[in-house]
């Protein structure tokens, strides 16, 4: 089982729409002052996403890209945690050898669908809302992107605390759609008791196609 481009297309949905509206960078961020320490985070992603898309209008190959923004992804986001929750109930019954390979692909698959997404600049900017809401241990900070006509698109990441630090372990699309919850109806579907072939196979191909080749999956 393969995971299809009707599927794909649901998992992307926040990821496509920002790159159907391409993302500008520049000087773009808009920041208050004195932000909490749970917002540090989505600045360093907001900048590195800046990064990324100004090298793709200078040309910079994929893979080059892909080397920039991975350490950013993997210091913002908790992906093991994400992970675990994609895969499942059935993330506890595989062999430590799967987990080890899912969690190389998937630290890839995340990182070349935000290069792939993010490769246009066209005047857009993002907002970081001062307002941070609790939500229990966890945190939810809000960053409008603001297009060059003034819509704008809300993204609230969800932060949770790590071993000392704040780390996004979910992004809601317009404050409902969950990337995670999303991502776990389209992984659990591919995982066995024991077994992860298919889903490992599947992340292998998707990392192909998004970087044209670009890279070799892991």
């Amino acid at each position: 089982m393969t995971l299809s481009a009707r599927v794909m297309k649901r998992r992307f949905l926040v990821l496509s729409f920002l790159a159907t509206s391409t993302v500008a960078l520049g000087a773009g961020i808009a920041f208050a002052a004195a932000l909490p320490p749970e917002v540090a985070p989505i600045k360093s992603l907001d900048s590195a996403l800046i990064a990324t898309m100004k090298a793709a209008g200078a040309k910079v190959s994929f893979a080059k890209r892909f080397d920039t923004l991975k350490p950013v992804l993997e210091r913002v986001y908790d992906l093991p945690e994400i992970l675990a929750i994609s895969v499942g109930l059935f993330w506890s019954t595989l062999p430590p050898a799967q987990k080890a390979t899912l969690q190389s692909l998937f630290t890839e698959y995340t990182v070349a669908t935000y290069v792939k997404s993010f490769d246009h600049f066209n005047g857009q900017r993002f907002e970081i809302q001062p307002n941070v809401r609790s939500l229990g241990t966890r945190r939810i900070v809000t960053t409008n992107l603001i297009a060059a006509d003034g819509q704008k698109t809300r993204l609230d990441y969800v932060m949770t605390p790590s071993s000392g630090a704040w780390k996004i372990t979910d992004v809601l699309f317009d404050g409902t759609i969950s990337k995670v919850a999303t991502q776990r109806s389209d992984f659990s579907g591919l995982v066995e008791p024991g077994n992860a072939t298919r889903l490992i196979d599947a992340l292998r191909k998707k990392i192909t196609v998004l970087s044209d080749g670009a890279l070799k999956a892991g």
